[in-house]
């Protein structure tokens, strides 16, 4: 198969995955953090064979988990907000869509 076939334009990109993000992003910083602090009480083996960058690297996916974890959430909470429906027309009296969509809320009683 050739490059070409793979970079033309005529093919349809896939849907993307759409999982638990948030989730995702946590666990994958908490092992670092667990990577870090298991790696921690050997700092003078690593010191005196120049792999201290081994610790280092392990905090610095740590912290970069925290700033990435911040950014998944506010994402996902964007995209809750974008999801939810805005304006009088289409909800209820709590702010979620009514039973039929209309305002106001459905006659009950005999006459109904």
């Amino acid at each position: 198969m050739r490059l070409r076939t793979w970079l033309d334009d005529d093919r349809e990109a896939p849907e993307p995955l759409e999982g638990n993000v948030v989730l995702t992003v946590a666990v994958g910083t908490a092992a670092w953090f667990v990577l870090f602090l298991a790696q921690l009480p050997f700092y003078g083996w690593f010191a005196d064979h120049g792999h201290t960058w081994w610790l280092w690297s392990c905090l610095a996916g740590g912290g970069l988990g925290l700033v990435g974890l911040l950014y998944v959430r506010a994402r996902d909470a964007a995209i809750r907000r974008a999801a939810r429906p805005s304006g009088p027309e289409g909800s209820g009296p709590s702010g979620s869509p009514g039973p039929s969509g209309a305002d106001g809320p459905e006659p009950s009683g005999p006459d109904a």
